[in-house]
């Protein structure tokens, strides 16, 4: 280590270990390090960052006994609180698959794993130093979003041969710089240089975005299905496949790619969050629930630890609840209870009466106890919104609109999308699923288990017209429940026997194929599905 490097570096470890802070401390005036700064716990790290300047980082990974070193490294990404010209290093003494996936996609400086010696900690801390030294002006200029400067540098940097051992990694960024300068053309052509070159998978994912930018989207995404099934590119493939369908309105694909990206890195939080937001506007109950759990599971121990994740979960039982067969319903129901008992345990002290009255009246409506329901939700001041969170307003209107008071829900909604426009962090798709659930709301009022049974009474009548309709309006809001998807097939073979099919509900009819086909059935379902499909074998 030259010592006159790290005579001026300034310092930050955090771990939880004493005995680890002392080797560390050890080992760094060994190397000739002076100005060393020490913390123990995530959320005093964070402020002292947020206040003072660090040039080089040492952070365990698992403070508190789980990743809290992993939320704190994502926070202060999100705030933009650390510049690039930081170094930042995990320190870990796991070394699971699961571990260095969510390390690796933080994209750290380095990792170093315990137990490490004075000599492999100065070989690392030479050279990532060396790095950013040599880089500082250009990091600090994107700091500062001055991208058309920093390109100006790194071009006058790549010129200079006494620098060539950093020239990949500046190559790297300068593809990077080129793409947020809004030169998509440039880029493609920088990185088609690259690969003619070599085969770097980051090359080739930056080629994916210009061609994205270019409009060139079915190049693209058969580049990206590659490089998704290639470990090093798999994950950043993933989110720029959930990225590129969002923008196209696929929201199904989209939330399939985000799911797969998320079963790679499973502690990535704002993937989930996304996931929650695709699986609303999809309509896909359960895969709401599932990633509501993971929140949860992923979040224990962390910054994110917080009442409205348990919540969440409960809500989104209720929800999938509320979407499925009656023998399904005790247990979700069972589940959501275990997340409200796991949030009062966690939280004792917490003040939320009123969203617990809520999340209570709406399982009394679950469990056909309408009047139980009333009388909870005659508690809340619907007026008074001001200090209600977004998940707090969408489950209050949902509410309102499960015991009939349809005016108040959508109130309610009315305030989410206003606060959607001055707040942009909520994100498009959140507002994008609010304007969907107002439209939903305002044109159909009964439940989607009202809706099925009045459609099958209708059926019964042989009135298939009003049948159909109303076996649409289900379809609508649960569109990922086979035996919905099941009924309104029925009903579309019956009205099709003698009027044949209108090119209306063909695409309806296949739709619902989809559904069928990729759901368990039950033996009685797959018995009428087969009788159903000889009919509109036809049709099709």
């Amino acid at each position: 280590m030259d010592r006159r490097l790290s005579k001026n570096i300034a310092v930050l470890i955090i771990d939880d270990h004493v005995l680890a802070q002392g080797y560390m401390k050890y080992s760094l005036q060994e190397l000739g390090f002076e100005s060393i700064t020490y913390m123990e716990h995530a959320e005093k790290a964070f402020n002292h960052i947020r206040d003072n300047h660090f040039d080089l980082i040492l952070c365990s990974y698992h403070l508190k006994r789980e990743q809290e070193g992993y939320h704190l490294y994502e926070r202060l990404i999100e705030n933009k609180l650390l510049s690039p010209a930081t170094t930042f290093i995990f320190i870990s003494a796991e070394t699971t698959v699961d571990i260095v996936r969510s390390i690796v996609e933080l994209q750290p400086d380095d990792f170093l794993v315990k137990p490490f010696t004075v000599v492999e900690l100065d070989k690392r801390l030479s050279k990532v130093l060396t790095r950013k030294t040599a880089l500082k002006k250009i990091y600090t200029l994107m700091h500062d979003d001055m991208h058309e400067q920093a390109l100006d540098q790194l071009d006058e940097f790549l010129t200079n041969p006494k620098q060539s051992e950093h020239f990949p990694q500046a190559l790297k960024l300068k593809g990077e710089l080129i793409l947020d300068c809004q030169r998509p053309g440039d880029a493609r052509d920088f990185y088609q240089a690259i690969l003619n070159v070599q085969h770097f998978h980051w090359a080739q994912l930056g080629l994916v975005k210009a061609l994205f930018q270019l409009g060139e989207n079915e190049e693209a995404e058969k580049l990206l299905l590659r490089l998704a099934i290639r470990p090093e590119s798999q994950l950043q493939a993933f989110d720029i496949l959930s990225d590129y369908h969002i923008q196209q309105e696929d929201f199904d694909i989209a939330l399939e790619s985000t799911i797969l990206a998320a079963e790679v890195s499973p502690r990535n939080l704002n993937r989930h969050r996304l996931a929650v937001d695709l699986s609303r506007i999809t309509h896909d109950y359960q895969t709401q629930f599932e990633v509501t759990k993971n929140i949860v599971r992923y979040a224990r121990n962390s910054i994110y630890d917080q009442p409205d994740i348990y919540l969440n979960a409960a809500r989104a039982g209720i929800d999938y609840a509320i979407a499925s067969n009656e023998e399904d319903v005790k247990e979700l129901m069972s589940q959501s209870n275990d997340y409200l008992k796991r949030f009062s345990k966690q939280f004792p002290k917490a003040q939320l009466k009123e969203q617990l009255n809520v999340i209570n009246a709406r399982m009394h409506f679950v469990n056909d106890d309408i009047a139980q329901a009333q009388a909870l939700l005659e508690k809340i001041n619907d007026m008074d919104m001001l200090n209600d969170s977004m998940e707090d307003l969408l489950d209050k209107a949902k509410a309102f609109h499960e015991i009939g008071l349809y005016e108040k829900s959508i109130h309610v909604l009315d305030e989410i999308e206003r606060r959607c426009t001055h707040q942009p962090m909520q994100g498009k798709i959140f507002l994008r699923y609010i304007e969907q659930e107002k439209q939903e709301r305002i044109a159909i009022k009964a439940s989607p288990k009202e809706l099925n049974n009045i459609a099958v009474d209708h059926y019964r009548r042989g009135d298939i017209s009003s049948a159909l309709k109303t076996f649409r309006q289900a379809y609508r809001i649960m569109p990922k429940s086979p035996s919905i998807a099941l009924n309104l097939l029925q009903a579309i073979a019956m009205k099709s026997k003698n009027a044949g099919l209108p090119e209306s509900a063909r695409t309806v009819m296949n739709n619902c194929l989809y559904t069928i086909e990729n759901s368990k059935l039950t033996e009685e379902q797959q018995q009428r599905y087969e009788r159903v499909r000889e009919h509109i074998t036809d049709l099709q």
